[in-house]
């Protein structure tokens, strides 16, 4: 009995198994194949089988490559003998879905395309060539040395080949002296050339126990993980959200003050990564991640200077005003998103090269595809539950896709697991749920989630007797606003602690704070008494500040004190910014104002700038600013769309169709010559009688996409160089080829 082809098995799917089929290999419906032959062999090309296969699970993949080890690529097979050959049950189900194999109805026997051999190389399964002659020796009944012995169970080991210099000429087994000479000798390995051996399969499958792999080697891993309440994961991980956000908004205060130069070569340099790291309060590798995401976040972007900086763009300011969670959500999705790995910056690439930040060589564009599958897994978990190890994390998404994410894979799933927990999108081994709804695209669920995790602001502070301040929790916008202005971050963590100093007192009066609103703040947002040393300090400060008073001329500076005036006269500042009095309380410059405050200020004085209605003004720039580059509106997922419902419909229908006009009978054939022109009155002639008659015709014809296909149809009207057809299609004459009524 003659075997079953792909295209007739296919062509007897019931519509809902091949549109399964369609949606599952996205690439077998473009361009719409003509008919169950076409696709048939579209299907069975090497490089749609390797497409396919990155859905299959270990199990199923070993199926798979035990059907080739059968050679059922050239003959079906029994599952009887690829049950023996895995050493297990066959997991062929998936298989079948996915038509990269097809069974016989009648004898159960299992047929893959000769394309498969393609897909697992030149030894599937590790196994050699078969050598029949050698099919049932028993090598427990040879007389073979230990050594010999030891070389068979290396090569069944695979792969099956070896180098050697032994190999390089016939050496009868009575003068052999090495394990190669002699297993040559005794036909137990094969000589492929001059330097190469190898060992038959039959041969490797006897010293495997005659199956590919062991008995239950093929089962799925268990994920072992530890239960916790969804609630305890979800404030773990806002936990370090708040760590990141605190340390992102670092970073871009940072960069506003002092950018980081562009290498040449695109990147962040080793030496501003350690300036950068000190500075933010952080390793370098957290530094990495952070500039990567507001990177990645449109927050910053290379300048267009001729020394390029990192330097903060527009959307910064809008971010830092906007709430904890919305600021969250803004990098996680960048990250979600990121078709980079992070992780890799400080390691060396082949050439022993460091990879740096934010450069090219960090480029992984699987990356996205392949971080959402870690998350979709800890998604599939039971609320709250949160795998035990990492590693073990690592091997279970392995089983379930073993040639999905290439070489890379791993080392991803590692990254995916340590970035998402520095974002707060997983702790303690689970996701959390704002991660969850982020990623379901749900983005309002997501911000809901996190601001419900975060803890409540606070609206009071503890302030100390050594000058201190500390906020027991996040504090309210406009309290950190306050308590930023007057005091410096001493240290940070879950509760943060403030100090106020002289310098941070001026800075406040500076931005046009005066005394009696630092000594509001501090009495009503004070959980503790205000101590007097600081009610003396801000006094103090205040007492002096602003005595000195400067203005436009490009500058000018007042004092009603004239022994003041006199000793900033006296001063190299006076001379090094031109100083001159114009009246004997005032001094001009022709510096720039901010200048010569801040030469002021260094040399010990506590000037304060004023504006045109005397007022105090804050002069301090607010950081480098950069346009926001444009960035995409909608989402890249780096993955193919997938195909809809209504493109599933029309190429099922056309698949249909070319194969009910492939096997239709059909009378004499009218053919338009090559080239068209020509008289197509015969043509024509056939088309009115079939629409008279209201009889069906087959038509040959090219489609849109360049591809000769077939079709049965009812004419009725033909005119206008179309010909209408009673399912509402239009064929347009000068695209059919041939015609020909269908016989009853």
């Amino acid at each position: 009995m003659p075997a079953l082809a792909l295209a007739d098995w296919l062509r007897s799917l019931p519509d809902d198994r091949m549109a399964s089929l369609l949606r599952a290999r996205r690439d077998l419906a473009t361009p719409p194949p003509s008919d169950s032959t076409v696709l048939a062999t579209r299907a069975g090309t090497p490089g749609s089988i390797a497409r396919a296969c990155e859905q299959l699970d270990s199990a199923t993949l070993a199926t798979y490559e035990g059907l080739v080890v059968a050679g059922a690529d050239t003959e079906p097979v029994a599952p009887e003998r690829l049950a023996e050959l895995l050493g297990d049950e066959p997991a062929a189900a998936r298989l079948f879905e996915l038509a990269l194999a097809w069974d016989d109805p009648e004898t159960g026997e299992i047929q893959v395309p000769p394309g498969a051999r393609e897909t697992f190389g030149p030894f599937p399964a590790g196994l050699g060539d078969p050598v029949p002659s050698l099919a049932g020796t028993d090598l427990d009944e040879l007389d073979l040395g230990d050594d010999e012995r030891a070389l068979l169970r290396k090569l069944s080991a695979g792969p099956p080949i070896g180098r050697t210099r032994d190999a390089s000429a016939d050496v009868p087994l009575a003068r052999a002296e090495t394990p190669v000479q002699k297993l040559l000798a005794r036909g137990l390995l094969v000589r492929r050339d001059e330097s190469t051996v190898e060992l038959p399969r039959e041969l490797g499958l006897a010293l495997r126990g005659g199956a590919i792999h062991r008995e239950g080697e093929l089962a799925e891993p268990e994920l072992p993980v530890h239960p916790h309440g969804q609630s305890t994961v979800d404030e773990a991980g806002a936990g370090e959200a708040m760590e990141l956000l605190r340390h992102a908004e670092a970073l871009l205060r940072t960069w506003s003050d002092t950018p980081s130069p562009v290498l040449k070569s695109g990147g962040l340099g080793v030496r501003e990564i350690k300036r950068v790291a000190r500075e933010v309060d952080v390793d370098e590798t957290r530094l990495a991640l952070l500039a990567e995401l507001v990177a990645g976040a449109g927050l910053v972007a290379a300048s267009d200077d001729a020394t390029p900086e990192w330097v903060p763009t527009t959307l910064t300011d809008s971010w830092l005003s906007s709430p904890p969670a919305v600021r969250w959500m803004t990098l996680a999705q960048a990250w979600l998103d990121l078709p980079r790995l992070p992780g890799l910056a400080g390691q060396r690439d082949e050439k022993d090269k460091a990879l740096a930040a934010l450069a090219e060589e960090l480029r992984r564009p699987n990356a996205p595809m392949l971080r959402r599958r870690v998350l979709t897994t800890l998604s599939e978990l039971s609320g709250g539950a949160g795998v035990k190890s990492v590693d073990e994390l690592v091997a279970y998404l392995a089983w379930h896709a073993p040639r999905k994410g290439g070489r890379l894979r791993d080392e991803i799933a590692r990254a995916t697991m340590s970035e998402g927990a520095a974002l707060g999108m997983v702790a303690l081994g689970a996701i959390t749920s704002a991660a969850a709804a982020l990623l379901d695209d749900d983005a309002h669920t997501a911000a809901s989630a996190m601001a419900d995790a975060m803890p409540t602001p606070v609206e009071e502070v503890l302030v100390q007797a050594d000058l201190t301040v500390v906020a027991p929790g996040p504090l309210e916008a406009d309290l950190a606003t306050e308590i930023n202005a007057v005091a410096d971050v001493e240290s940070a963590g879950h509760a943060t602690v403030y100090r106020v100093t002289e310098a941070s007192v001026r800075r406040a009066l500076d931005t046009g704070r005066t005394a009696d609103d630092l000594h509001e703040l501090f009495r009503s947002r004070s959980a503790t008494p205000v101590p007097q040393g600081l009610t003396y300090l801000i006094d103090d400060v205040a007492r002096r500040h602003g005595r000195l008073r400067g203005g436009a001329a490009a500058s000018f500076l007042r004092c009603d004190d004239e022994v003041l005036i006199a000793e900033v006269m006296a001063h190299s500042v006076a001379r090094d910014h031109e100083l001159r009095r114009i009246a004997p309380t005032v001094l001009v410059s022709p510096f720039p104002l901010a200048d010569v405050l801040e030469a002021l200020r260094g040399a010990g004085f506590t000037p304060a700038a004023e504006g045109p209605d005397g007022r105090i003004v804050d002069l301090r720039p607010s950081g480098r600013r950069i346009p926001a580059r444009n960035r995409p509106t909608q989402r890249t997922t780096h993955a193919p769309a997938p195909i809809s419902e209504e493109q599933v419909s029309a190429v099922l229908a056309h698949i249909r169709a070319g194969d009910r006009a492939a096997t239709t009978r059909r009378g004499t054939t009218v053919r338009l010559p090559a080239g068209g022109g020509a008289d197509t009155s015969a043509t024509m002639a056939l088309l009115a009688q079939a629409t008279r008659e209201q009889r069906e015709v087959w038509i040959g014809f090219v489609d849109s996409h360049g591809t000769a296909t077939q079709r049965i149809v009812t004419p009725v009207r033909v005119g206008g160089g179309i010909l209408e057809g009673s399912d509402n299609e239009r064929y347009p004459l000068h695209r059919i080829t041939s015609a020909a009524l269908v016989e009853a």
